[in-house]
């Protein structure tokens, strides 16, 4: 009897410490759910890509916390942030990434700098593209007020990528990309950079723009044409794919709310011009899941972004 007594009392104990985990675990997590104003960080080695400052811009860059991670807004003036890989490691391939965050901000930690030094730690080159965002309230409530009437349109069928539009909605973005290539073309060998395995990947909004960068204008600007792409949580509608189409890996969860709803359009499409796609549906995830560690299968894209990058040939050294 007292050893079924002591085995009930250590179950109600347990049970009782798992609740205070739990409590804490979910303060924790609203407290991270905060948007708190922080110091702008040291940004040292982002170079100017030379695009200029946003025309009419009258509110500037600022930065906030939020989720444990660094984001920008207001961003006026575009930089590349470069993480190079140690020279025994470069393979001389590199990638181009661009943050989400609806044009309105840059998630810059998880879907930018962490990215980065992950690749770079694995001998690619990336760089991290700061591109210019369209103008936010200065005060922070009335930002939070708009971005959370953006995220109150979850679940309406986003529209088709089309060029005409991205290529009129996007300008200074799509300015910001071009640029952004032009600057590691022309520094391809300082950077023991090969210029034919430049790719480009993209989060949320920062996958429109890699997909805008690879559609707009697709008999001109040559040098601006990505390697490869990485569509990770972007739209997923039908395209008209180029003849050049360079291959494609595409990761989405099935319970994002934005984009989930789609056709997987943008797959077939680049399987029916007979162009190299890879598309990995998570059961779970949400939206913006980048490089948070979280319990669910989505944390595997980047290992499986990397295997896709190495059946591609971008870890192979060239002699």
């Amino acid at each position: 009897m007292q050893q079924i007594l002591k085995q009930r009392c250590d179950r109600i104990r347990r049970g009782f410490v798992l609740a205070l985990c739990l409590v804490a675990a979910q303060a924790l997590a609203q407290a991270n759910d905060s948007m708190t104003p922080i110091a702008l960080p040291d940004q040292s080695n982002a170079i100017d890509i030379g695009t200029g400052p946003l025309p009419s811009a009258k509110t500037q860059e600022t930065w906030h916390s939020q989720y444990g991670s660094r984001f920008v807004r207001n961003v006026t003036l575009a930089t590349l942030t470069p993480f190079l890989p140690d020279p025994a490691k470069a393979s001389g391939a590199a990638v181009i990434i661009a943050p989400g965050g609806g044009f309105r901000t840059l998630s810059m930690d998880n879907e930018g700098w962490e990215v980065a030094q992950a690749l770079a730690n694995q001998g690619i080159a990336a760089f991290v593209l700061k591109y210019r965002l369209n103008q936010t309230p200065a005060e922070m409530a009335e930002f939070k007020r708009a971005m959370d009437e953006m995220f109150s349109a979850t679940g309406r069928r986003p529209p088709r990528p089309d060029p005409a539009q991205m290529k009129a909605n996007l300008a200074p973005q799509l300015e910001d990309s071009r640029a952004a290539f032009a600057l590691v073309r022309s520094r391809a060998a300082q950077w023991n950079i090969d210029p034919d395995r430049i790719g480009m990947v993209g989060f949320s909004a920062g996958a429109m723009l890699t997909l805008a960068t690879t559609l707009v204008d697709k008999d001109v600007d040559k040098e601006a044409r990505p390697a490869f792409i990485g569509n990770i949580y972007g739209p997923i509608d039908a395209v008209e794919v180029p003849a050049d189409a360079p291959p494609l890996f595409v990761a989405l969860a099935a319970d994002d709310p934005f984009f989930a709803n789609g056709e997987f359009g943008l797959i077939k499409s680049w399987h029916a011009a007979k162009k190299p796609v890879e598309f990995h549906f998570y059961e779970q995830g949400g939206h913006g899941f980048g490089m948070y560690p979280k319990e669910t299968t989505s944390t595997g894209w980047f290992n499986a972004f990397t295997g896709w990058l190495t059946m591609h040939g971008m870890f192979k050294r060239k002699e």
